[in-house]
């Protein structure tokens, strides 16, 4: 049985005296989950801190991005082999975000999983449609490309590396992120499913191991309708990590959801994904 994943990323948010104050929270009250795997995403300047306080706890740590290159001329990138030497586990890829705000393409993405891979982290990797293509019933068709580059883009040997490292994937509806509105569970738990279903195209048994996450404004409030959907792992946190009593709360709830979860079926090809 899948074990849940509750991933905080902390965007563009943070202080060291914050951080500790909230870091501190969290190891103590996080102590005791433990059907949960819990961990936060913090910007690159404040990893190092991370790593100092959370060594020695069951919080694994990661940052928000890594360079699509390994080295060279490429002003304040940060590669993945750096990122790795302060002890994180994730790195998340292919943020919506970052489509966004800095174009990248499902291209640079895929890159940025490989070398991600390369460096032994753990990628989270991000899939979701905007609004106007949600309207437009396009849905599934962009998350259908979007993973394209993770099924069929890695080569063998860098599919083996996903599976040893447990690749993580991240649907985020980007039109619930930073709104407060959420797909209902029925909607979030179809695109769960095609995604689980493309990864069984490629690893039938990979597909029942991989952790698929729920990015699109988890709170405590909607966290149990949603972590009691079959193919829903966890959450990627993003509003809600930033508060320790939500991000604990959130946790919880899905130790819960763990427990009473029964094991998985086969995946089977999902109805296509409705808005309406």
């Amino acid at each position: 049985m899948r074990k849940k994943l509750v991933v905080g990323n902390w965007k563009l948010h943070g202080s060291l005296l914050n951080n500790q104050s909230l870091i501190n929270q969290l190891k103590q009250d996080l102590h005791g989950l433990n059907w949960v795997d819990a961990a936060v995403c913090l910007p690159y300047v404040y990893l190092f801190q991370a790593q100092q306080l959370l060594q020695d706890s069951p919080i694994a740590w990661g940052a928000q991005n890594v360079s699509q290159f390994t080295e060279g001329a490429y002003t304040s990138c940060i590669s993945a082999k750096m990122v790795a030497e302060f002890g994180c586990t994730y790195t998340i890829v292919g943020h919506s975000e970052r489509r966004a705000l800095k174009l990248e393409s499902n291209q640079i993405a895929s890159k940025r999983l490989l070398h991600a891979l390369h460096a032994g982290l753990t990628p989270i990797f991000c899939v979701g449609e905007t609004l106007d293509e949600r309207d437009g019933g396009m849905a599934e068709m962009i998350v259908k490309n979007q993973m394209l580059n993770v099924v069929y883009g890695l080569d063998d040997e860098a599919f083996a590396l996903a599976k040893k490292f447990n690749m993580v994937i991240a649907y985020e509806p980007v039109w619930a992120i930073g709104t407060g509105e959420h797909a209902t569970p029925e909607q979030a738990q179809r695109m769960h499913a095609f995604i689980r279903y493309m990864v069984s195209e490629r690893d039938p048994e990979f597909a029942q191991q991989v952790r698929i996450l729920y990015g699109g404004s988890m709170s405590p409030a909607n966290a149990q309708s949603l972590l009691s959907m079959p193919d829903i792992d966890g959450g990627l946190i993003g509003r809600a990590a930033l508060v320790a009593e939500d991000f604990v709360e959130i946790c919880r709830i899905a130790e819960q959801c763990h427990q009473q979860k029964n094991t998985p079926k086969e995946p089977s090809r999902p109805a296509p994904v409705t808005w309406a």
